[in-house]
């Protein structure tokens, strides 16, 4: 009961010296000239009206209503920040204690937390530039109004793990893909110490990490995911089929086409060919890696469009920017053999057009 009677005794003190504060140095009556005045006479001067012109120019001199639009507003209840309050005075031992807590945790958590975040972004930004120095890279970006936000999805083409470091050296990004074994593997685990990555095996339930990237986009204060739906590397001749899932999410699209010129030096990685250690020489021993990356308007799922026709309007505003064709295939048929629903699409067709064609009919086919 004590210290209920406490708050409620040091609440009652603070909101009479807010209430008193809020009103201004001047109490005044909200009256208009006309009320004021038209209340003691009608149509006649009367010498008592310049009474009235001389309070309202003594209060406009003390404090008038437009210069105190320009400092700080006075809050009826203390947030436990010293300067929104001035005119506050040491109430009791216990309040102090009150306030003091909040100034430690302030300074001593709020802040150093913040400039970390600052920080670790910061730094992030710069070893990816030294990475792309190191390759001789020459990067063009494009657009740079619709860099995708923060809360959002940043979808690209893929061609090389140098996509990553391409578009880091213009911001910073959650990384959504597969989880790899190697020195890409390390890449990865010493990238998960500094940001929040979401990272998944193959063999992982489709359901889990969708769920995953839903309650990271749903945080609006997060760094944008950054998904290559195509699962794979390209050879930057073409985009291929965009998995749905990475769609399915929901939530603001930012497409990026990034476009590489084979003449300085080839920036695709054949994983089946070339282990990272190859691929990273064969970086090394190029003349340059030069490249062009579109930021393109930010798209968001129409209505009553499911994710596959959504994937497909993405991949196509980003293969035409970037100068390449539009392949329906998935990129993960260089592992993996054809599906069976692939062959026989493909056998329903070729029996729709011999039907149409009347050649059963006619005895031809047997």
């Amino acid at each position: 009961m004590n210290v209920l009677s406490f708050f409620l005794r040091s609440a009652s003190v603070l909101h009479y010296e807010d209430s008193f504060l809020h009103a201004g140095i001047i109490q005044r009556e909200e009256t208009s000239m006309e009320e004021e005045i038209a209340g003691r006479h009608q149509g006649c001067f009367n010498l008592a009206d310049v009474m009235y012109f001389s309070k309202r120019g003594c209060e406009a001199v003390a404090e008038d209503e437009v210069t105190r639009r320009f400092s700080s507003e006075e809050l009826v209840s203390w947030n436990l920040l010293s300067r929104t309050n001035a005119n506050l005075h040491h109430v009791s031992w216990q309040l102090s204690v009150v306030w003091v807590t909040g100034i430690l945790i302030r300074y001593c958590l709020l802040v150093p937390f913040r400039v970390k975040c600052w920080l670790s972004n910061q730094v992030q930004m710069i070893c990816a530039r030294l990475g792309v120095r190191c390759v001789s890279g020459l990067i063009r970006f494009h657009n740079r109004e619709n860099r995708p936000q923060e809360g959002g999805i940043c979808v690209a083409n893929h061609t090389s793990p140098l996509d990553v470091l391409i578009l880091a050296t213009d911001g910073c990004y959650s990384l959504v893909g597969q989880a790899h074994g190697g020195f890409l593997g390390l890449i990865q685990k010493s990238c998960m110490q500094t940001s929040r990555h979401v990272l998944f095996d193959r063999s992982e339930m489709k359901d889990r990490h969708l769920v995953r990237k839903k309650e990271h986009i749903a945080d609006k204060a997060k760094l944008p995911i950054l998904i290559f739906p195509e699962g794979t590397c390209i050879n930057n001749t073409s985009v291929m089929m965009f998995k749905k899932g990475s769609f399915e999410v929901g939530g603001t699209i930012h497409p990026v086409a990034i476009k590489y010129d084979p003449r300085f030096g080839d920036a695709f990685w054949n994983s089946t060919k070339y282990s990272m250690m190859t691929y990273i020489f064969n970086l090394m021993t190029s003349w340059a890696i030069v490249c062009n990356v579109w930021y393109l308007p930010p798209m968001v799922k129409e209505e009553e469009e499911d994710a596959v026709h959504f994937a497909n309007r993405v991949k196509a505003v980003i293969a035409a920017r970037g100068g390449m064709s539009v392949l329906p295939w998935d990129g993960g048929l260089k592992r993996k053999k054809v599906k069976e629903s692939f062959k026989e699409e493909q056998q329903k067709k070729y029996c729709q057009i011999v039907i149409e064609n009347g050649s059963v009919g006619n005895g031809n086919v047997y």
